[in-house]
């Protein structure tokens, strides 16, 4: 099976062909790096110098591809140059190869590299001195240096700025993904709430005039449509008023807050007599639910809006039971309706409501639970929450 070798970046080509070209031109005037009289030119002449530099060329076409590869194979050109009259551009090329192989190549071997470089150097400074005495010993390791360590070190420098100036770049690349989140949660929760607000306030009002108008449509009396026709009148004053509310709702530039008209656990008493009007029979008991925090207020009232709501459009004849009472640190909210067929005209529901009570029990972390349930009167349909009352909270209200 052939091994198939990366495809060369065009940089590296270029590099490649300029080294090569140059390495020709240098050879061809007869420019070496040691004369041929030196004691360790092993092949002295002119045509050993070529071989190692067309191994380096062909080296610098993988210096990213596959920078340990083409290091290794340089290296090989590199000592072979040493035995020879030389050629600068072979070892310039290799300089190249070692800061390539440190900047492009694996984490490990970009840290490995540098320490062995410096060893080399270190070693090639000290052995030769050791052994011969001369300070000119020295220029070994400074050259040794100069083109292995040298190259390597600033491949290392260069690649981890590159590596800092990525984890920048991701990490504001997450900030922003975090921020774009947190907005979309943010639109996603001002959404819910402008929807529960819009459906607690107008619901009410939209299903009595809908009962009512429907009532009226359906019975030839004067008198009952005069009835109607008030009633239809009320809830649409009172939608409007309503509409002015939600309004100031969304001009509340904190949006943390409610506006000072919302209602209160005292308005239940308004609220029941309206429900009345409009054909409830209506019991409440909100005498033992003492005082409690603003959110927690305005929840219990919305849920016993919505419960009586409901029981406007689908409970059957009987009585409607609304209890409020403090309970384990909590405010528990309890509505029941009779349950079953219905000799009334009745209004569509989508559900909402439900969803909307859940939503704001859960909000305060509190319970929530609707359902048929039997009773002593027969079987009903109950609705129960649990909103927990801090301490904290009740202590700044009180």
């Amino acid at each position: 099976m052939a091994v198939r070798l990366p495809r060369p970046r065009r940089f590296d080509v270029y590099v490649a062909l300029g080294g090569l070209l140059g390495g020709l031109l240098l050879w061809g005037v007869g420019l070496a790096t040691r004369p041929h009289t030196e004691p360790y030119v092993f092949l002295p002449g002119r045509w050993p110098v070529p071989l190692p530099l067309l191994v380096m060329a062909g080296c610098e076409l993988l210096r990213r591809t596959a920078p340990r590869a083409a290091l290794l194979t340089g290296t090989a050109a590199i000592i072979g140059d040493t035995v020879t009259q030389g050629n600068l551009v072979t070892v310039l090329m290799y300089t190249d190869l070692m800061y390539a192989a440190v900047l492009y190549g694996p984490p490990a071997s970009a840290h490995r590299i540098p320490r062995i470089t410096g060893l080399l150097s270190l070693a090639g400074a000290v052995v030769p001195f050791a052994l011969w005495r001369e300070p000119e010993a020295l220029l070994i390791g400074l050259v040794t240096g100069l083109v292995t360590f040298g190259p390597a070190s600033t491949g290392l420098i260069v690649r981890n700025h590159r590596e800092a100036a990525e984890a920048a770049r991701l990490r504001a690349e997450q900030t922003a993904l975090l921020a774009e989140m947190d907005r979309t949660q943010a639109v996603t929760a001002e959404r819910a709430r402008m929807a529960r607000e819009l459906h607690d306030m107008v619901a009410n009002h939209l299903s009595a005039i809908a009962i009512h108008s429907t009532a009226a449509l359906s019975l030839q009396d004067a008198k009952t449509s005069q009835e109607a026709l008030t009633v239809i009148r009320e809830n649409s004053v009172a939608g409007l008023a309503e509409m002015r509310r939600l309004i100031g709702i969304l001009r509340d530039s904190s949006g943390d807050v409610e506006p000072v008209a919302a209602p209160t656990l005292d308005g239940l008493g308004a609220l029941v007599e309206n429900a009345r009007t409009n054909g409830l029979h209506i019991t409440l008991d909100a005498a033992a639910h003492g005082t409690v925090p603003a959110p927690v207020e305005l929840a219990a009232y919305r849920i016993v809006q919505e419960s009586l709501t409901n029981a406007l459009k689908h409970a059957g004849p009987g009585r409607v039971a609304v209890a409020l009472a403090r309970q384990d640190g909590a405010l528990t909210v309890s509505v029941t309706s009779p349950y079953g067929d219905r000799d009334q005209p009745s209004a569509p529901g989508s559900g909402a409501g439900l969803i909307g009570m859940r939503e704001r029990a859960a909000l305060l972390d509190g319970t929530f639970e609707a359902g048929p349930e039997d009773s002593p009167d027969g079987k009903v349909w109950a609705v129960r929450a649990a909103l927990p009352v801090h301490d904290t909270a009740e202590g700044d209200t009180a």
